[in-house]
C-alpha cells in the first residue's frame, strides 16, 4: 500500500469516504463477540537508538535476528512509520501519550535530576487500559522522569524495573564525567545506587526475566507489558553469552540479544497459549547515532540519522503480528507512527481515549489490511525541539530551511564518538516514493505541492505552534514539574 499525493481539496473527499470506510471495515471486523477477542494482552517492545537498517528483515543483511524475522513473517511490516522526534524523551512521550511531543511539553532528552517529566494530568497507554483490569508494567528505560511524580508507577504502571534515563547519563561517559551516580529501580525503589559497567552488560537479561515472570504472574487478567530496552545505545553492553556471538562484532551482538529478549517473550506466549490473543509490537524511539561508527547502527537508504529531521532520523523499523488477526507476511507503507499506537490499541481493547486531545489514530484498518485502507494522516510532523523542520503528506515531503547536525568526516570507533558540524537546508521537496534518500530537491519543479504542504504546516504552526517562525503554539500543554534535588 502507498500513498499518492493528491490536492488538498480531492484530500477532503478521500478523507471522508475513507473514513466511513474504515469505520465499516472496524465494525465488521471487531465488534461481534465472536471476532474480537476479549481485553487482549498488548506487548510492546521499544529499541533504543536503532536504525532502519538494524534488523534483518529490514534490509540488514549482516543482522542475526531470527525471532524479528519471525515476528515480520507472521505480521506486518511498517516501512513509512515514525517517532515523533528524533531523541529519547521527546520520542518516549510520545509513544505512551499519543501526542507530539510538543504538545505535552516534553523536549529533547531528560537528564539526572531535571525539574520537567511527563505530565500526570495526561494519560499514558497503562492508564488507557487500567480501567478495563489490565496488569501492566514497565521493564527497561524510562526517561520521562527519575523521582516522584515522574516515575512510571504514577503513570499507570504496577510494576517497574529499569533505568529512569539513558544509560550514558553516568560518571563514566566518554566525552562527560559530570553526570551522577546511575541508578536503578524496582518500582519506586532504587535497588543499586551507582549501576556499574558489570551491570549494564544485564540490563536485557533482567528486562527479560521480569518480562518473563509477569506474564506468568497475570493469570486470567489482561496485560500490557512495555519493554523498552536500554539497548543499543551507547555504551554498548551485552551478557556474557551473548559476547561475541555473532562474530561480527559488539554491536551485531547487542542486537542479537535483543532478538533473543523477543524471542523468548514470544516463546512465553505460545507456552501459555496466549499468542492469539496477544498484539505484539516492535518499534525504536528514533535513527542510529550515527558519530558511534561501529557502535552505532545504519539507516540505509535513509538519510542521516539520531538528532534530525531527515528520514534516517525518524522512520523506523517496525512490526506489528497478532496472528489470526493481522494478515502474515504483509508490508504496508502507509504513513503512521507511534502516536498511533495508543489509539488503535485503545481500539483493539474496548478502551475510551484521553480526555485531552491527542495527535494519534486508530490504523487498525491498516495493520489488519482492510480494502483500500489508507493511512488516516492528512499530514506528518516532523518537529525537532519546538521547531518545525518537516511536513509529509502522502508521497512527498518538505523541508523548511534549518540548521542540522551532519558527520565530519568518519565517524568514531570503539565507544569514542566522533565528530559533528552544522549544515542547513533550505526549502525543499522530495518525493519519497522515487527518492526515500532525499538526494533529489524537487522545490522549482512542484510549487502547489510546496504551497499545499505550506499550508499544512500552517494548521499545525496555530497548533503547537514553531520555534523556526517565532510563533507560539495555541493548544500546548505544560510538562510535569518536580522539586529541585537538594545538593548533598
Amino acid at each position: 500500500m502507498s500513498t499518492t499525493f493528491i490536492p488538498y481539496f480531492r484530500f477532503k473527499v478521500r478523507l471522508v469516504l475513507a473514513t466511513v470506510m474504515l469505520t465499516s471495515c472496524l465494525s465488521a471486523r471487531l465488534s461481534p463477540a465472536q471476532e474480537q477477542p476479549s481485553r487482549p494482552n498488548v506487548v510492546l517492545f521499544f529499541a533504543d537508538d536503532l536504525g532502519y537498517a538494524d534488523l534483518h528483515c529490514f534490509g540488514g543483511e549482516s543482522m542475526v535476528t531470527p525471532n524479528l524475522d519471525k515476528l515480520a513473517s507472521g505480521g506486518v511490516r511498517m516501512t513509512s512509520f515514525y517517532a515523533s522526534q528524533a531523541v529519547c524523551s521527546a520520542s518516549r512521550c510520545s509513544l505512551l501519550t499519543g501526542c507530539y511531543n510538543v504538545r505535552v511539553g516534553i523536549l529533547g532528552a531528560l537528564g539526572p535530576n531535571s525539574t520537567t517529566c511527563l505530565n500526570p494530568e495526561e494519560e499514558t497507554i497503562a492508564e488507557v487500559l487500567k480501567p478495563l483490569g489490565y496488569k501492566t508494567a514497565i521493564f527497561g528505560k524510562w526517561h520521562l522522569g527519575d523521582r516522584g511524580d515522574g516515575l512510571p508507577t504514577r503513570h499507570g504502571f504496577d510494576r517497574y524495573h529499569g533505568l529512569p534515563y539513558s544509560n550514558d547519563m553516568w560518571p563514566y561517559h566518554p566525552t562527560s564525567k559530570a553526570f551522577p551516580a546511575l541508578p536503578l529501580f524496582e518500582d519506586e525503589t532504587i535497588i543499586n545506587d551507582n549501576v556499574t559497567a558489570e551491570d549494564q552488560e544485564h540490563l536485557t537479561e533482567w528486562a527479560t526475566e521480569h518480562a518473563l515472570e509477569f506474564i506468568d504472574s497475570a493469570g486470567d487478567d489482561p496485560f500490557f507489558l512495555y519493554m523498552p530496552f536500554s539497548m543499543p545505545h551507547v555504551p554498548l553492553y551485552v551478557s556474557k553469552r551473548y559476547n561475541g556471538k555473532t562474530g561480527r562484532g559488539l554491536f551485531h551482538d547487542v542486537i542479537a540479544e535483543i532478538d533473543w529478549s523477543v524471542g523468548e517473550v514470544v516463546a512465553k506466549l505460545n507456552e501459555k497459549g496466549l499468542s492469539e490473543n496477544t498484539l505484539v509490537i516492535f518499534t525504536s524511539d528514533n535513527g542510529p547515532w550515527l558519530s558511534y561508527g561501529d557502535h552505532a547502527g545504519s539507516a540505509q537508504p535513509l538519510r542521516e540519522g539520531k538528532g534530525t529531521a531527515w528520514e534516517g532520523g525518524q522512520r523506523e523499523p517496525t512490526i506489528f503480528n497478532w496472528p489470526g488477526r493481522i494478515p502474515a507476511g504483509t508490508t504496508c507503507d502507509e504513513v503512521a507512527g507511534t502516536i498511533d499506537v495508543l489509539p488503535t490499541i485503545a481500539a483493539v481493547a474496548g478502551a475510551a481515549l484521553p480526555e485531552k486531545k491527542i495527535d494519534g489514530k486508530n490504523i487498525w484498518p491498516l495493520l489488519s489490511g482492510a480494502d483500500g485502507a489508507v493511512s488516516p494522516h492528512q499530514a506528518y510532523y516532523y518537529y525537532w525541539s519546538r521547531g518545525l523542520h518537516a511536513v509529509r503528506s502522502g508521497k512527498w515531503k518538505l523541508h523548511f530551511p534549518h540548521s542540522y547536525r551532519s558527520l565530519k568526516g568518519e565517524p568514531g570507533k570503539g565507544g569514542q564518538p566522533g565528530p559533528y558540524i552544522q549544515k542547513t537546508c533550505g526549502l525543499e521537496l522530495y518525493n519519497l516514493d522515487e527518492d526515500i534518500s532525499e538526494s533529489q530537491d524537487v522545490a522549482a519543479e512542484h510549487p502547489e505541492v510546496v504551497a499545499m504542504l505550506t499550508r499544512l504546516a500552517d494548521i499545525k504552526r496555530w497548533e503547537l505552534g514553531d520555534a523556526l517562525k517565532k510563533q507560539t503554539g495555541h493548544e500546548v500543554r505544560p510538562a510535569g514539574k518536580l522539586p529541585k534535588v537538594k545538593k548533598q
